[in-house]
C-alpha cells in the first residue's frame, strides 16, 4: 500500500471511529463499511494536513443537504445534529492543523453554502472548489458575491482551476455533483 493510499485510509478510519465510542448517535447512524463511500472530494485541492478537517466538514454538508459517503440519514432532526457534529469536528481539525484564518475562511464557506440552499440558487460545488483551494489565501472574495448575485459561478471556477489545475477540479466537481443529484431542493 503506498503512503497516499494508507494516509487516505488513516483518515476515513479517524473519521468513522471518531466519536462511536462516545456518541450512541453517531454509532447508530453509521452504515455498514460495505456501504460506505470513501472518497476524498474537496481535501485533494488543499494542503494534506487540511483533509481530515476538510473531509469531516463535508461529509457534514452532506449530511445535512446531499447524500453521505459514511452515515443513513433518514431522519431530517438526526440528520441536522449530525451534521453540525461534523462542522464542529472538522472546525476543531482545521485548528489544530491550520491557522484561525484558515478556520474562518471554512465558517465563511458553510455562511455561503447555507445561504445558496436556503436561496435554492445552484453553485456551492464551484464555492468548495474555490474556498478548499484558495484556503490561507483570501478565499473566493468577492467572486462568492457575484455567485450570490448573478449565479455566475465562472470567476469562482477560473479561481479554483488556477489554485488546483483543471482535472483536480474536475474531480471534485463530478464527485460533489453525484452526492447532491436530486438534493432536498
Amino acid at each position: 500500500m503506498s503512503a497516499a493510499a494508507r494516509s487516505e485510509s488513516e483518515l476515513w478510519q479517524h473519521l468513522v471511529n471518531e466519536d462511536a465510542s462516545e456518541n450512541v448517535l453517531w454509532s447508530d447512524l453509521l452504515l455498514p463499511e460495505s456501504e460506505r463511500e470513501e472518497q476524498l472530494v474537496f481535501s485533494p485541492l488543499a494542503p494534506s494536513e487540511l483533509a481530515l478537517g476538510i473531509e469531516t466538514i463535508y461529509e457534514g454538508y452532506c449530511v445535512h443537504y446531499g447524500r453521505s459517503r459514511l452515515f443513513s440519514t433518514i431522519d431530517p432532526n438526526l440528520a441536522l445534529l449530525l451534521g453540525d457534529r461534523l462542522y464542529a469536528d472538522g472546525l476543531v481539525h482545521v485548528s489544530e492543523a491550520g491557522s484561525v484564518t484558515v478556520v474562518a475562511e471554512l465558517a465563511a464557506l458553510l455562511e455561503l453554502c447555507a445561504r445558496l440552499q436556503a436561496e435554492q440558487k445552484p453553485g456551492d460545488g464551484a464555492l468548495w472548489a474555490t474556498a478548499v483551494s484558495w484556503l490561507g489565501r483570501g478565499g473566493p472574495g468577492e467572486a462568492a458575491g457575484a455567485l450570490l448575485d448573478s449565479g455566475d459561478a465562472e470567476p469562482l471556477l477560473l479561481m479554483a482551476r488556477a489554485a488546483a489545475g483543471d482535472e483536480p477540479v474536475e474531480r471534485a466537481l463530478a464527485m460533489h455533483a453525484e452526492r447532491f443529484q436530486g438534493a432536498r431542493w
